[in-house]
């Protein structure tokens, strides 16, 4: 049996490909969370735009910002505890003791933020997280989706919230290309950054999307 939370069709068939599992039945079921709603913005000033978002909806809620980098981590978290936001940071460059503190301490109390790269959410299963907010756009839509979907698990309303620039899109692609990946593996990468762009630049529903 293989398990996958939020794979695009592509890479269910790779699994199925490499486990040798063609013959395998599928069962897929539906991404829809009709709890969350889905906002994106354009970046002008990003840290001013996460504190005003939390301080005009979200004041001693929980939620989760994630970032591309432990230096963008480090930088937000000292700017929102600056701004009497009970803010922390999560990253693999922080010692084990200190990211499982600050994993409980989000997990047992009320109104924290946590700051974080993408090394925090796997087994993540706090019900009320209110908002989950990119500041930095993701690799691929199967991560946003992921990431966007720790948000209201307990069936409440909640926001995913993404701000992007340009600048990310071509910081990205500038990794990509210049990673070890294998031309195919490259182009696929590319593909998936492309449909976040286009994510964000829909004028239709998200949801639908």
């Amino acid at each position: 049996i293989a398990l996958t939370a939020t794979a695009d069709a592509q890479t269910r068939q790779e699994i199925q490909y490499h486990l040798q599992l063609e013959q395998a039945q599928l069962f897929l079921s539906s991404f829809a969370r009709p709890n969350l709603h889905y906002r994106v913005v354009q970046k002008n000033q990003a840290k001013q735009q996460l504190l005003a978002l939390i301080q005009n909806h979200y004041r001693e809620q929980s939620g989760i910002v994630y970032c591309a980098s432990r230096k963008r981590v480090e930088d937000i978290t000292a700017w929102l505890v600056e701004q009497g936001i009970s803010a922390l940071p999560y990253h693999a460059g922080l010692p084990y003791a200190m990211r499982e503190q600050h994993q409980q301490q989000f997990l047992r109390d009320d109104g924290v933020v946590m700051v974080a790269t993408v090394a925090f959410g796997m087994g993540i299963d706090k019900p009320d997280v209110r908002f989950v907010a990119h500041v930095d756009l993701p690799r691929s839509p199967e991560s946003f989706y992921q990431e966007s979907g720790r948000a209201g698990r307990d069936g409440l309303p909640a926001l995913s919230w993404l701000c992007y620039g340009l600048s990310d899109v071509m910081q990205l692609q500038f990794m990509v290309t210049q990673s070890a990946l294998s031309p195919d593996r490259q182009q696929v990468e590319l593909n998936k950054l492309q449909a976040m762009l286009a994510y964000c630049e829909t004028n239709t529903c998200r949801h639908q999307q």
